[in-house]
């Protein structure tokens, strides 16, 4: 929406990370990427080693001032990472790619000092943040920033379920975010958690909480945006196509990593 929606005239940088990782799987499962479309994404490349230092409004849009949030961080790495990956593969040509090996260096070299809060023992929703989390954060082990098994990921994902979760359910963060009122809980997240969960080994709990969200559909296996943990009762806008693709990219993720 671009009429009526304040999001319209934000800065989010982790869209450009959805892009390339799309750009990555429709490439290596041997599709053509072709001339013209490969120079785009190389010129969105360049943009990215340039701007992944502003602070944007994130995933959530927000309406609170910008933050470095550690997602949305994370999500320019994957870019810079994808079209690195795409370029030694032949299949994007890059004329600047030595940028970018050395901007995707210094943008983990910014998460790793700047978005991990010692004394929570896991990343910060954004930089500086010592208290707060953010479920976005799970994507760190869906995009596999970090091998399966590093002590930070598995940490972090442990502090989001801390911190965020009302039994099967995750709200996306507690912080200021310059909205009023209230919200029930995202079910993207939840499944992002039994991805989350999958892809570290740790199957048996994410089949647990798989079990327990899919018997939360409505009668014909439809989910909304959110839900309210104390009734069960459906918010926002229904039926809600972020959910059911997180659904299904848990399912796959779980079917992968199971018999892996």
């Amino acid at each position: 929406m671009r009429a009526g929606n304040l999001a319209a005239e934000q800065l989010q940088l982790d869209i450009y990370g959805v892009l390339f990782q799309t750009a990555w799987l429709y490439g290596t499962a041997g599709h053509h990427i072709d001339a013209d479309t490969g120079r785009e994404l190389a010129q969105v490349a360049d943009l990215v080693s340039r701007i992944w230092r502003e602070p944007d409004s994130g995933i959530w849009e927000v309406r609170s001032e910008r933050q470095h949030f550690t997602e949305s961080k994370v999500m320019c790495w994957v870019a810079l990472d994808r079209a690195i990956r795409l370029n030694d593969a032949g299949i994007l040509h890059g004329a600047h790619v030595k940028t970018w090996r050395r901007e995707a260096d210094a943008i983990r070299q910014f998460i790793e000092t700047k978005c991990w809060s010692e004394s929570m023992q896991s990343y910060a929703r954004f930089a500086g943040s010592e208290d707060e989390v953010d479920a976005s954060l799970l994507l760190m082990a869906i995009m596999s920033y970090h091998q399966s098994g590093d002590p930070r990921l598995m940490k972090t994902i442990a502090a989001v379920r801390h911190k965020l979760a009302h039994g099967p359910f995750l709200w996306r963060y507690a912080g200021e975010d310059g909205l009023s009122g209230s919200e029930g809980a995202f079910i993207t997240c939840s499944f992002w958690l039994v991805e989350a969960l999958a892809r570290t080994g740790q199957h048996d709990e994410a089949a647990r909480l798989m079990e327990e969200l899919l018997a939360q559909a409505n009668d014909v296996g439809l989910y909304a945006e959110e839900i309210l943990p104390t009734s069960g009762a459906f918010l926002g806008n229904f039926p809600q196509g972020l959910v059911h693709l997180a659904l299904v990219s848990a399912a796959v993720a779980f079917a992968e990593h199971r018999t892996a």
